[in-house]
């Protein structure tokens, strides 16, 4: 069995990988893989050197959900204890949601229950005609909760009320016709254009890159009225007035790649 049940590897170009390593296992979660994983997006979020992450897993399966041997364990916890395992999903969920670096999802193949919630809350997900996804909770008596605000975002309430309640394995053309994924590809395309799609991130202004997952987060599902417009210009104006963005107008100005860009 995998010691390590995450890998992480930061290449010289600032793109940090998290693989999740239990492929004997189909990458299912359990508290350690919970803990894990939160605590190596949160060193990732203080380097300063990284500059997008990409989630990604050993085997050939992204995730088969929840561990069968932490379930038995959850059969016997107490309120308590089960709210507290609860709450730190949600934390893995939150904080993968959360962090300032653009993340991309590489599912090579099946993902069952929480590993959708991960796809979820990656802004970019490539997937391959091979990967799968199924929200299966239902069927053993349980519910989506943690990642469910996630999943609804990504999918809308119309799908999600399908794939939560009927627990239907769909395939990745679905899942991109959802909105779950951006890009299928033949499984020998899935990481050189994951490559692709990192190296175009890499082109892009870091702080403008934060700001921009925060303004969707702000606009999102919100009504067009005075305050997000005022809104939206205040945000505006600051990147504008900050380094980047001079930085940004004077490289394109000056025809020259802006100082953000490995040459």
């Amino acid at each position: 069995m995998s010691e390590d049940t995450v890998l992480t590897e930061v290449d010289p170009r600032g793109i940090a990988t998290l693989t999740l390593n239990r492929p004997e296992l189909h990458n299912a979660f359990d508290d350690n893989l919970v803990t894990r994983l939160t605590a190596e997006m949160r060193d990732l979020e203080a380097n300063r050197e990284v500059r997008v992450v990409r989630l990604a897993a050993a085997g050939r399966s992204f995730s088969a959900g929840a561990d069968l041997n932490w379930m038995r364990r959850m059969a016997a916890y107490s309120m308590q204890e089960n709210l507290r395992d609860a709450k730190a999903t949600a934390g893995l969920m939150r904080t993968l949601h959360r962090t300032r670096k653009p993340t991309v999802a590489i599912v090579q193949g099946p993902v069952y229950g929480g590993g959708v919630g991960l796809v979820a809350c990656c802004d970019i997900v490539v997937a391959s005609t091979e990967a799968s996804f199924c929200l299966s909770e239902v069927k053993l008596g349980l519910i989506p909760g943690v990642i469910s605000p996630y999943l609804v975002g990504a999918i809308g309430r119309r799908a999600a009320q399908r794939y939560m309640l009927s627990a239907e394995r769909f395939n990745a053309a679905t899942a991109q016709a959802l909105g779950l994924v951006h890009e299928v590809v033949d499984p020998d395309n899935l990481w050189p254009t994951a490559d692709r799609i990192s190296e175009r991130l890499l082109q892009n202004g870091p702080e403008a890159l934060a700001a921009s997952k925060e303004l969707v987060n702000a606009v999102a599902l919100r009504p067009i009225d005075e305050a997000v417009i005022v809104d939206t210009a205040k945000r505006l104006a600051d990147q504008r007035a900050s380094w980047e963005g001079r930085e940004g107008i004077a490289a394109f100005l000056e025809k020259r790649a802006p100082a953000w860009v490995k040459e």
